[in-house]
């Protein structure tokens, strides 16, 4: 039955289009985020796609087939296709047809639930060898090593297993949350994450221990980390993506827990550590001396009987790590990030070797309550001069790119914002070396690349956190895990491509509660593809709740 005043159009191609005007609109989206992605966000429709890993990440946290079909059924303005409907209680169905348990001596079971399903894997060739004899009808015996191995395969197959076969508690280590930081501020976990902290732990069972939890930068990813690492009370392994972020772990473990010098240990480029609560760098993970050789640290995985693993950003994990967490599975495994799009398509992985998503809350929720900064996003459109758009014209599609991202008017425009903003706390990012360079040296300050070694970059971050500092350039390097609570501006003047998870662990910088108001300012080049994936970047902080306004610079 037709309903004008409904907003969502349910199509037979699995999209879903969403009026934005709409009253309900917002209702909606917080609905549409728990079960289907995001595609597209222009002004006036947006348009959300129902894939299987959207529906079998809802089913892992216990969202019913039924609940979806009548969400769809409640806000459509046209009936739900009925096919629609059969896709979503087949694909829901499917996550926990089949299932790892611990088994009997040293071996896990696979169980089926479907005899058709069952002579699938046994006709594929890769999965077959896997499967040994079981005396129960639909079981086969597992070896524990192959844990990771048949859930890739079979996630890839369309069939994700439900992991129970538990884990290894791993060696001993008791763990206090302090009350007062040793830095004197009161201190308590928040009631979100108390919650993704109890919903991934899940009282110690084997359907929890495993998986991740999506929160914005600011709304405290390490303390629900830290709050997951004294309730395991086991040693533990964190992955970070920087000496910084190895850092920074270190000092927020030691500031809010009882846990000592000695027991928290870093291991990196700079030292090598390891203690009962280790965190080490993914450079340093993936160290080989020539491609075809060995990883040279893979051995810290197995130096110590870990219980838990936590990986810090989960959605940057670089690929050597994935194989390497495929043997982990016996552990309990914490994946952490703002989001969890990945650029190079490997989400299935993620689901399959870390865990599902376990908890996710809406950047706009904890805006509203004072938990993340109120956030301000501006998209600035500058003209390139008459000489650029002749160049841009007839350059290759790779070298339009740069001309566009390294637009010299986009200094006179950064120069007025730092003017406008001059009491702020700023930071200017960029992709490009050349460009920030030349920046750093136009406004007069201090720039940060992945070349500043670690002593100077502890020194600008500490100097801009005093105040000291309140404008600072940086590369891509400050994209992840940087502390600056003070920064209220960021000002974008080139990414990378139309990378959704840069947009968002950038605005992320600007997040922190203390500051109260904040402003993130893209600068684009018009009428060039830099505007086209432009559109692309801004989709992951529209699926948030947040708009663009867009300005234009007038020749």
């Amino acid at each position: 039955m037709f309903n004008p005043e409904n907003p969502l159009i349910v199509q037979s191609d699995r999209s879903l289009l969403v009026e934005v005007y709409s009253p309900l609109y917002r209702e909606v989206r917080d609905h549409l985020a728990r079960f289907a992605e995001l595609v597209r966000s222009p002004e006036h429709i947006h348009t959300y796609r129902l894939s299987a890993l959207s529906l079998w990440n809802a089913a892992a946290v216990g969202m019913e087939a039924e609940e979806i079909i009548g969400i769809l059924k409640k806000y459509a303005k046209y009936p739900v296709p009925g096919h629609i409907c059969t896709e979503i209680e087949i694909q829901m169905s499917r996550y926990g047809t089949i299932r790892l348990r611990a088994g009997e001596e040293q071996y896990l079971v696979l169980e089926v639930d479907d005899e058709l399903v069952c002579q699938q894997l046994l006709a594929d060739k890769h999965i077959s060898p896997m499967l040994l004899p079981h005396p129960a009808p639909l079981s086969f015996h597992i070896e524990p090593l192959h844990r990771g191995d048949i859930k890739q395969l079979l996630i890839r197959k369309g069939f994700p297993a439900q992991d129970l076969a538990g884990f290894t508690e791993g060696d001993p280590l008791e763990v206090s949350l302090r009350e007062t930081t040793r830095e004197g501020a009161d201190f308590g976990l928040r009631d979100y994450q108390q919650e993704a902290i109890d919903i991934f732990y899940a009282g110690g069972g084997p359907d929890g221990g495993h998986g991740v939890v999506v929160l914005p930068c600011g709304a405290g990813k390490t303390v629900v980390g830290i709050g997951t690492l004294a309730r395991a009370g086991t040693s533990t392994l964190i992955l970070a993506t920087n000496i910084s972020a190895c850092r920074q772990w270190i000092r927020e473990i030691l500031d809010k827990t009882d846990l000592t010098e000695e027991e928290v240990g870093e291991y990196s480029g700079e030292r090598k550590e390891i203690l009962p609560v280790t965190v080490v760098t993914y450079q340093i993970l993936t160290h080989r001396r020539q491609r075809e050789d060995a990883f040279t640290h893979f051995d810290l995985f197995h130096a110590r009987n870990w219980g838990l693993v936590i990986y810090d950003e989960v959605h940057l994990l670089p690929a050597p790590i994935f194989r390497v967490t495929g043997v982990l599975q016996a552990r309990r495994r914490l994946g952490l990030t703002a989001t969890l799009i990945r650029e190079d398509g490997r989400q299935e992985d993620v689901f399959c070797l870390i865990g599902p998503k376990r908890y996710d809350l809406p950047w706009r929720d904890l805006e509203q309550r004072g938990f993340i900064a109120t956030a301000f996003c501006h998209e600035i459109r500058v003209p390139l001069s008459r000489d650029k758009r002749l160049d841009y014209a007839v350059a290759s599609e790779r070298t339009k790119i740069r001309i566009a991202a390294e637009n010299p008017r986009k200094i006179e425009v950064v120069e007025e914002l730092c003017e406008k903003h001059s009491d702020d706390h700023i930071l200017v990012i960029g992709q490009y070396l050349e460009q920030i360079k030349g920046i750093s040296e136009h406004l007069g300050a201090p720039l940060i690349t992945g070349k500043t070694n670690n002593t100077r970059r502890e020194e600008l971050y500490g100097q801009f956190r005093s105040g000291e500092l309140r404008l600072l350039v940086v590369s891509k390097v400050a994209n992840f895990a940087i502390d600056l609570p003070d920064a209220n501006v960021l000002i974008q003047v080139s990414g990378t491509f139309g990378s959704r998870q840069e947009e968002a662990q950038r605005l992320g910088r600007i997040l922190r509660p203390k500051i109260g108001e904040a402003h993130f300012y893209s600068l684009v080049s018009r009428d060039t593809t830099e505007q086209e994936f432009s559109l692309k970047r801004q989709l992951f902080l529209t699926e948030q709740g947040y708009q663009y306004t867009i300005d234009e610079i007038i020749d």
